[in-house]
């Protein structure tokens, strides 16, 4: 057996599906090449951030070793672990900037609502695979329950923006497993239905559930210079700093707005203000072209799965990648509320890093994990 022979052994033994497994790898040496200069050339930082890489690429490996139908069969005892977890920070966690979203235990601090990002598609999934599709409507009852009580416990800490987020996760399920909205047999009437209980419930979310620096944050998003110092700083200088990127960009390091230390947080959530700074709108478009590549590989994984939770979790998983991307850009360019949404694979941090590799060795599982029959 040839060297080469041997490395092939190995890495079909590591169930790493090559295609993504080359793009996550070079999505994440260009999101290493932003933080540098983002950092003003921060050694330690892109140090500490290749440290997340590597571990969190260890948590990919290890779990693509586990079959999906392990996932399946555990997926209780994940969701009541999420939910034990959620309480204690409640009760015991540790604060930051007015939220109470963390357990320190010393060695570690983390924040067990990025577990959730896993544990609500995979019990979710694993409910509705039980059983032929479209799922009964015990299935679904069971599902919007559990979905509902997490949301709850996450937007306590508080923290809306995951909340939602996770909520989604488990709402793409729902939406994959066929479920129907159809209230009324007119469709029109459906719609009217649908568009009035919509208004109705944003009233009552404005008058009774946001609190004030969530109204802000909206009403940041419409107009920006209602607070040009404070709430609306951010959206406007990242405007500004998308604005001046132009179409080539002003070159690695050459962005005055990340330089200069105009644009807050340009390292973690608002790092895409950056790139387009400096890489511009051709950038910015190979940036939007390798995710659109890693999202379309995970889809035909999915789709050409031979089990319906197989199906079920990894176009989920997908769709929330997606919804990732989709919310950190909207939010950066003004088009969305600030959530604190990190960009996937670029922003500097740990715990989302980890969350998303965890997620991709489950795609990869069901990739080489395949059962004829099981489920099917």
């Amino acid at each position: 057996m040839t060297q080469i022979d041997k490395l092939r052994h190995y890495w079909h033994y590591f169930k790493m599906d090559t295609p993504l497994f080359l793009m996550l790898m070079g999505i994440s040496i260009f999101g290493l090449t932003i933080l540098y200069s983002a950092s003003a050339e921060s050694i330690f930082l892109v140090y500490k951030q290749m440290l997340h890489f590597i571990f969190a690429i260890g948590v990919m490996l290890i779990i693509a070793q586990i079959p999906p139908r392990v996932f399946r069969r555990y997926s209780p005892y994940l969701m009541l672990l999420g939910i034990f977890l959620l309480l204690l920070v409640l009760l015991f966690g540790s604060s930051s900037g007015g939220a109470q979203r963390w357990l320190d235990l010393g060695l570690i601090r983390f924040q067990p609502s990025e577990l959730m990002k896993v544990i609500v598609p995979i019990a979710i999934a694993s409910i509705l695979s039980e059983k032929t599709l479209p799922p009964q409507p015990i299935s679904i009852f069971t599902s919007l329950a559990a979905i509902i009580v997490i949301v709850l416990l996450i937007a306590k800490q508080p923290d809306l923006g995951t909340s939602l987020l996770i909520g989604a996760s488990g709402g793409y399920v729902l939406l994959f497993s066929g479920v129907r909205i159809q209230i009324l047999r007119n469709s029109w009437l459906n719609f009217g239905v649908i568009s009035a209980g919509s208004l109705g419930g944003g009233y009552i979310a404005w008058n009774y559930l946001l609190m004030a620096y969530q109204k802000k944050r909206i009403m940041t998003m419409i107009d920006p210079t209602l607070d040009p110092l404070g709430a609306g700083y951010h959206i406007l200088q990242s405007k500004i700093a998308i604005g001046s990127g132009g179409l080539f960009g002003k070159g690695i390091e050459q962005g005055s707005q990340a330089q200069l230390n105009f644009l807050p947080e340009h390292t973690t959530d608002f790092i895409f203000a950056v790139i387009a700074e400096e890489l511009g709108f051709i950038g910015v478009l190979l940036l939007l072209c390798f995710y659109g590549l890693i999202i379309w590989r995970c889809f035909v994984i999915s789709i050409e799965s031979e089990d319906t939770f197989s199906k079920l979790l990894g176009a989920s998983l997908t769709l929330i990648f997606f919804t990732y991307v989709f919310v950190n850009i909207g939010m950066v360019s003004g088009l969305l509320p600030v959530v604190g949404v990190p960009l996937p694979l670029i922003s500097y941090g740990g715990s989302s890093l980890i969350t998303l590799f965890a997620s991709f060795g489950i795609i990869m599982s069901i990739r080489k994990h395949k059962i004829p029959g099981y489920l099917s």
